[in-house]
């Protein structure tokens, strides 16, 4: 067997165990060694060699391309789904809202709701956004 060969089976084990612990740590060797694999496709290296410019990379990956790629990570995480668009505004009640059930408008949707210390909150009245729980709303009386 080809050690390039090789160098792309090892790629692809690290892509495997990233998937399985996506912290962006095993993704900067998976593409060391395929930056190897290409590498030595074209020109034969001795084994050495490859694992040092293998070392070095993976270090450089690490150094510079994974703190790019947790800041992008950090900024998506962030500013999506439920807490961009609905914790902290203000919505509307419907009908009665306490500890069991209720409901609220916002945005022109209607959503379930309950009162997040469990008081009664009456119908008509501006509530803000605590948290979501199942597709729940959780509101305080402002």
């Amino acid at each position: 067997m080809d050690i390039w060969l090789i160098w792309v089976i090892v790629g692809v084990i690290f892509f495997i165990i990233e998937l399985f612990t996506p912290m962006l740590f095993f993704l900067n060797f998976g593409i060391a060694a395929l930056i190897i694999a290409g590498i030595n496709y074209f020109i034969e290296i001795d084994l050495i060699y490859q694992i040092l410019i293998w070392a070095v990379c993976s270090g450089l990956l690490l150094l510079l391309v994974r703190p790019l790629l947790l800041k992008n990570k950090k900024d998506t995480d962030e500013d999506s789904g439920i807490n961009a668009k609905y914790i902290g505004k203000e919505a509307k009640t419907i009908m009665p809202t306490g500890k069991e059930d209720g409901r609220v408008t916002i945005y022109g949707e209607d959503w379930f709701a309950r009162s997040i210390d469990g008081n009664e909150i009456e119908k008509d009245v501006v509530v803000k956004i605590i948290k979501c729980e199942n597709s729940i709303l959780y509101v305080e009386k402002i």
